[in-house]
């Protein structure tokens, strides 16, 4: 039965030397030397996999990716060579670095959730006291988190990342000197397109040639959150929420569920009202951002995923 969704594909082809499956991402290492990775649409919030496949989301990330990738090459050198399907690109492998690099130009989501716990420090950074829910830091901060393989990221401090040796100091200054610039660039597009960038994260590895560069995805809804420009300073007067375009929506929903991802606590079931809520968010960002139009042929999009990844191998 043909499918609009992409969950996970079995493929097996001598060119595949190993298959990592992310929360989101199947991430294929290819014997040409290159990585490949397939976009799925899955979807994840507080370190768990929710039950239902979101239709377009993978499409979604991976071009919304494509998109800032080229536009901040200049920026920072990454990882992406060639977009082979809409959810499939291709690149350099590399060593990743086992850390989010977590800039946050505004005080929400798991900032505000531990300054309004009483807490003000966060990763070693300390918070101004005073401060109220969406209010923009005088400066952006970075907090970085480890990245687990399995379970939950855990926060982390500079302090920490370098005592505990997961990096050196000059790769350390490295990290925050790209993080910053690619939210200072991220911030300056998003302004362009009426939006406000108010927080983002950045992976990053290290390519054969020992070049630090960045991995993953950039500036999604997945990796990112974004305000409406023209009423966040209205909305935060007037003690509003202004509207989000990034899947807090998601987590706000399961938290009102009664799920965090904490032990004992259970998954709620999603409707299909939901779902088609997500996708169409999801499609939504992707406009607002790109100021394109997102186009895209949902139609049995496993087998074309299969076909399309399996020629590429071939060609190899």
């Amino acid at each position: 039965m043909a499918r609009n969704t992409l969950g996970s594909l079995t493929i097996k082809h001598p060119q595949i030397k190993h298959v990592y499956r992310g929360k989101v991402r199947d991430v294929y290492q290819l014997e040409n030397g290159k990585l490949a990775m397939i976009v799925s649409d899955r979807i994840s919030a507080f370190d768990h996999i929710l039950p239902r496949l979101i239709p377009k989301k993978g499409a979604v990330l991976n071009q919304i990716a494509e998109y800032f990738l080229e536009a901040t090459k200049d920026v920072v050198p990454n990882w992406l060579e060639n977009v082979i399907d809409p959810n499939i690109s291709v690149g350099k492998m590399c060593k990743p670095i086992k850390l989010e690099m977590v800039v946050r130009g505004y005080l929400v989501g798991h900032a505000w959730r531990t300054y309004s716990s009483g807490e003000r420090m966060l990763c070693g950074v300390e918070m101004p006291d005073g401060m109220i829910k969406n209010q923009a830091f005088k400066t952006p901060i970075i907090t970085p988190s480890t990245k687990a393989d399995e379970g939950h990221d855990e926060d982390i401090s500079q302090e920490d990342i370098l005592r505990k040796g997961i990096v050196s100091e000059e790769i350390w200054n490295q990290l925050k000197h790209y993080s910053l610039a690619l939210f200072q660039r991220g911030s300056e597009m998003a302004d362009q397109r009426g939006l406000i960038l108010a927080d983002s994260k950045y992976e990053f590895g290290i390519d054969k040639s020992g070049t630090l560069i960045l991995i993953d995805e950039v500036h999604t809804p997945d990796s990112s959150r974004y305000f409406y420009k023209n009423e966040f300073d209205t909305k935060i007067a007037n003690g509003e929420e202004p509207e989000q375009l990034s899947k807090e929506f998601v987590r706000e929903w399961l938290i009102s569920q009664d799920f965090m991802g904490k032990d004992g606590q259970i998954m709620p079931s999603m409707s299909d009202e939901l779902v088609a809520s997500i996708s169409n968010r999801y499609v939504k960002l992707f406009e607002e951002i790109t100021g394109n139009t997102f186009r895209y042929d949902d139609r049995d999009v496993e087998n074309r995923v299969e076909k399309k990844f399996v020629e590429y191998l071939d060609n190899q």
